[in-house]
């Protein structure tokens, strides 16, 4: 494309100048030029979407490694007719788990040739299917590098070329013959799994409840292109990590609470033995060391959130100041007018005339748990992924990703929070939020620290927090009051007004996403499904995709997670059966069973023209034009073809 009569400013062509570094020659930006315009006629990637996997370590490894259940559709895909429905799951299962299931496969198969060479050629035809979206410089660069040039050779083999099926038979029978075909497997499972999902969006809460959030982090961090919108349980690891105590003391009751220490002391190098011993030395009168434990943290967690609370009132989190309220005589509390009995007053570190001072014991326990924190070298990579690769929310492809909630009033306004004066709300308390928790965890002033962690712990639990969605946290009523109707959390209006389609487009115009086809994302609340509620809200304008992936919920909701699917022909929600263990998926072939909706389907293809990359690539063929222009009209010199 010409721009003959471009003027041209002088800012322009010191900018072209740097480009034309890159493409020197007329024939090298056409060549640009064309490969880009090409990319574009391509089908857009595939998206999934998941939300509050809380740790399922297990659950999610087979869900990333089965692709959602995408792998076992485009194998019956390909073999419905060729191979029965035990030989589908088999080699389902061998691409999943490759290295453990040829290990079972050396003791099982007797002619390992023969099942080498059918296997090989089965890998290949699925590697065909799920490259055909790309380009083949794309596939190159995901191509493992031992292997780079010998899959590209497979993958682009033309049937009916006799020539060609003969040599790739013999690159077969060399890679069989020289003992390379286990590594070979290897690689091409992972390419299979590595095409079949563009990119992973992680709506938030990939830690507590579940055991090993760490793993799942781990996960992570060797995934190709990923993204994570924070949760209101990874805020809080994220001020823990900061060394905030009230963050701190949060993330070690909620790791107790659930019986959860894996991530702590296993994952992260995080002792619990002090407090052990504190628990049991001072709450003599629990029946275990778990209970000791539970409510030795406790009552240091209400202490060093009373500290935060007190330095803002303008949280407006008086309400949560309950310790000086016990009634230790009549053993009960008041709370909001009502009056509850109390399951124990045995709180030995509680003194009723000062009730929110930590003892020095206590002090010294909650010390040493912010200072091994602060010194876990393992958790301090993960945040820093976290940070990296995270963000409060993110508009990608017309889409709007957040975890929980945008506040709202009860009239359906956006509601304002005050931040060192100054009201926000909507957008500008997400962004407000964004900045505010980067700070917490990279300032190195420590008033400063101080201030943005007490944000983050906000962010946590506070009303007006777009993380938390609720009006107040009622941790100590869950622990010492019986009476169930004193655990109500009351949710923030919006989830009252996010059913309706205007609402939902209002706060797309906020985020600037205006188009017929965006979407909000977000999870946080369970979607009860066993109950007849769906997931897909306000005429499909929000999809909630918390379907209970964490196994706290699944009685809740019915089901075991939700996976949401975004590719080239429109949307489909994926709903996930309980998963029993990696060991019954690698013996057994036990997979994951999933069933897919779609509920929104393009009149056309989506191409990658539509998407946000598309854009990137429409901007850049623009300044390669611009580029050829100058070349042409003299402007700028280009080096010998």
């Amino acid at each position: 494309m010409e721009l003959e009569d471009y003027q041209f400013t002088k800012q322009e062509l010191k900018y072209l100048a740097l480009l034309s570094e890159k493409y020197p020659t007329i024939q090298s930006v056409c060549t640009e030029i064309i490969n880009l315009k090409a990319i574009l006629n391509l089908p857009k990637g595939t998206e999934h979407f998941m939300s509050d996997v809380h740790g399922e370590y297990e659950a999610f490894y087979h869900i990333i490694n089965n692709c959602s259940g995408v792998i076992h559709e485009k194998v019956d895909m390909i073999f419905n007719n060729r191979l029965s429905v035990q030989e589908r799951s088999e080699l389902c299962t061998l691409i999943y788990y490759p290295e453990e299931r040829l290990n079972i496969i050396h003791d099982t198969i007797g002619d390992l040739e023969s099942w080498y060479k059918i296997t090989l050629n089965q890998l290949i035809e699925i590697c065909k299917l799920v490259a055909s979206k790309y380009t083949r410089s794309k596939v190159r660069k995901a191509l493992p590098k031992e292997f780079s040039y010998i899959i590209d050779e497979l993958l682009h083999s033309v049937e009916g070329d006799n020539n060609q099926e003969t040599y790739h038979g013999n690159i077969m029978d060399t890679i069989i013959s020289i003992h390379n075909a286990d590594e070979f497997i290897v690689a091409l499972a992972t390419l299979i799994k590595r095409l079949a999902v563009d990119r992973l969006h992680i709506v938030g809460d990939i830690f507590d409840r579940g055991p090993r959030a760490d793993g799942i982090m781990d996960m992570l961090m060797e995934h190709h292109a990923v993204d994570i919108q924070w949760g209101n349980h990874d805020i809080l690891w994220m001020g823990a990590a900061a060394g905030h105590p009230a963050c701190v003391a949060t993330v070690v009751k909620t790791s107790v609470s659930h019986k959860r220490l894996d991530t702590l002391e296993g994952g992260y190098g995080i002792s619990l033995r002090p407090l052990t011993l504190f628990a049991t030395q001072t709450y003599v009168n629990c029946k275990t060391t778990h209970e000791a434990m539970h409510r030795a943290i406790a009552i240091i967690l209400f202490k060093a959130e009373a500290e935060v609370i007190k330095r803002h009132p303008e949280y407006e989190m008086q309400e949560r100041l309950l310790l000086h309220k016990i009634d230790y005589q009549n053993q009960c509390i008041t709370i909001c007018g009502q009056t509850y009995t109390l399951s124990t007053v045995d709180f030995p570190t509680i003194d009723p005339e000062n009730p929110y001072a930590l003892t020095d014991e206590e002090q010294s326990v909650l010390n040493g748990l912010v200072n091994a924190f602060l010194e876990s070298d393992r958790l301090h990579r993960h945040m820093k992924f976290l940070y990296g690769y995270g963000s409060i929310y993110k508009r990608f492809n017309q889409n709007l990703l957040f975890h929980a909630c945008i506040p709202m009033t009860k009239d359906g306004e956006f509601a304002s929070f005050e931040f060192e004066g100054r009201h926000v709300k909507g957008k500008e308390l997400l962004d407000l939020a964004d900045e505010i928790t980067r700070k917490a965890y990279f300032s190195v002033k420590e008033n400063q620290k101080q201030k943005y962690g007490d944000f983050v712990w906000y962010l946590w639990c506070g009303k007006t927090s777009p993380l938390f969605g609720k009006a107040r946290m009622t941790t100590f009523e869950r622990m010492f009051i019986s009476d169930k109707s004193s655990w109500t959390e009351e949710k923030d209006p919006y989830y009252t007004f996010c059913e309706s389609e205007e609402t939902c487009n209002k706060i797309l115009e906020e985020f600037h996403l205006t188009q017929g086809f965006s979407h909000i994302i977000n999870g946080h609340v369970p979607v009860k499904v066993m109950k007849g509620e769906s997931p897909i809200k306000a005429n499909g304008k929000l999809i909630v995709i918390d379907g209970g992936f964490c196994k706290a919920y699944q009685k809740t909701t019915g089901i075991a997670g939700y996976t949401l699917i975004y590719n080239s022909r429109g949307m489909r929600i994926v709903s996930h059966t309980s998963f029993r263990s990696i060991k019954e998926a690698i013996e057994e072939h036990v997979d994951i069973e999933s069933s897919s909706e779609f509920f929104e389907t393009n009149g056309t293809r989506l191409l990658v023209v539509d998407t946000d990359i598309g854009e990137n690539i429409s901007s850049a063929i623009y300044d390669l034009s611009l580029l050829l222009t100058a070349y042409r009209k003299g402007l700028l010199i280009p080096g010998d073809e």
